[in-house]
């Protein structure tokens, strides 16, 4: 048995909280034990390999490239007749969705300053890359 396993299984002993004793119960090898030891098992885990990782060395100079817009793009990456956009786009789309929820609650709250609110729709309107207003929330 490997020293993780051993420490993992003198975990889920000693997890016991019941008050019979350690021979009445049956080998610590059922799904509770699993579902105590994979937490542990998890962090442990990614606790060594946060720990493995070493820091990453500086990219070679490059030559700059402007990113490719949608009309530069080659002709084997059209992506218009897709019926559904990128996932990326997905999660942008629902971020700014609450994001605009939010704001909506700030715009219809009188209690809430207005210097606060305009600071919040600016912050908002450069994440979003559009002039926002508390009108414009609606096309979210």
């Amino acid at each position: 048995m490997t020293p993780l396993a051993e420490r993992l299984a003198g975990l889920i002993k000693a997890s016991s909280r019941s008050g019979r004793k350690q021979e009445d119960h049956p080998p610590a090898y059922g799904p509770m034990s699993i579902a105590r030891a994979f937490p542990m098992l998890v962090l442990t885990l990614g606790l060594q390999s946060v720990q493995a990782q070493q820091p990453l060395a500086p990219p070679a100079a490059a030559p700059a490239t402007a990113p490719q817009t949608p009309a530069a793009r080659p002709e084997w990456r059209d992506t218009d007749a897709y019926p559904f956009p990128a996932l990326a786009t997905t999660v942008a789309d629902m971020q700014n969705l609450a994001h605009a929820m939010q704001l909506r609650e700030f715009c219809a709250n009188a209690r809430v300053p207005d210097d606060f609110v305009r600071e919040r729709l600016d912050r908002f309107g450069a994440m979003t890359g559009r002039t926002e207003t508390c009108a414009t929330l609606l096309d979210y």
